[in-house]
């Protein structure tokens, strides 16, 4: 209670910090809960705001350990665990994790990448297929050269912003490249990003979240086409600036073709309907830019 012109008051965030309290002390009578919040190493303070999302991940915890493979999994997303870990020493952030079965399957699938909407001549691009007649392309051939050196010493470095004029080749050579190093067991995955929003808006019930964990987490991800879709808010914030992030945090070398540069791109992520919202858009292109090299390329139309 507190007093407002000499009258007693109730004060609503102190009940709600108590009512918090009250079910944080309640569920540490869990001793799983009660491992995982130490585990966790936060203050009780910090720990109790995320009181039901730590539930969530015992609960899953719990199905994990009688659970006997992929097809007997009783958790939202199938073969993972919604699991925390520990931004700062008053944050916390929870995101999906592969369990011993996923992992398994991922690694019998690492020959190959994981392809979303994208047309067969994409799926079988080849290197050797690349016509390297054309010395507009020397750039990006050699760039993509240097890559695929580099990538088998460090995991970590930049992926690219290719970006160019009309049926130049833009999304075949990125995606041979993805197949190499597919065929050398990296997990890669390939999106034709304008049509991704609209499967994931079809899947929200069904597969979004499985959806969203193998795009965030793959080794090397090409986004093809951004800059095609028709921005929303949701798929720019939600869904583009989600990936973005957790792959920006976890150092993921990432790909994007785009037809339009990067000054033009954020205006094109600016434009919402019916408004305008330049700082959104101003933070999904530094997370671009921080991911990647920009190199253009202009070369003859091979669609004709």
């Amino acid at each position: 209670m507190v007093k407002v012109n000499g009258e007693e008051k109730i004060n609503y965030n102190d009940n709600l910090k108590y009512d918090l309290y009250k079910e944080f002390v309640k569920s540490l009578k869990d001793e799983d809960f009660k491992k995982l919040v130490k585990r966790v190493n936060v203050p009780e303070d910090v720990a109790m705001k995320y009181t039901s999302k730590f539930e969530n991940t015992v609960a899953e915890l719990k199905n994990c350990s009688k659970c006997k493979g992929l097809l007997h999994c009783k958790n939202k997303v199938n073969g993972c665990v919604y699991f925390p870990y520990k931004v700062n020493d008053t944050v916390l952030s929870f995101d999906y994790h592969a369990c011993k079965y996923k992992k398994e399957q991922i690694e019998k699938e690492k020959n190959r990448p994981l392809v979303f909407d994208e047309p067969i001549a994409i799926k079988e691009a080849r290197m050797g297929d690349i016509d390297l007649t054309d010395k507009k392309r020397v750039n990006i051939i050699k760039w993509a050269q240097k890559f695929y050196k580099e990538y088998q010493k460090d995991q970590h470095i930049k992926g690219i912003y290719l970006h160019g004029s009309f049926g130049a080749g833009k999304s075949y050579i990125l995606a041979a490249l993805i197949n190499e190093l597919s065929k050398n067991g990296a997990r890669c995955v390939m999106v034709y990003f304008p049509d991704l929003l609209g499967r994931l808006k079809e899947s929200f019930d069904d597969g979004f979240k499985e959806i969203m964990f193998n795009i965030k987490n793959a080794d090397v991800l090409l986004l093809d086409d951004i800059g095609a879709e028709s921005v929303t808010p949701w798929g720019r914030d939600e869904i583009l600036g989600a990936i973005l992030q957790y792959r920006m945090d976890a150092k993921l070398p990432t790909f994007f073709t785009s037809n339009l540069n990067i000054e033009e791109l954020e205006v094109h992520l600016s434009q919402t309907k019916g408004s305008i919202d330049i700082v959104k858009s101003k933070r999904i292109i530094e997370r671009i830019k921080f991911l990647t090299e920009d190199i253009e390329l202009i070369s003859e139309n091979r669609r004709k």
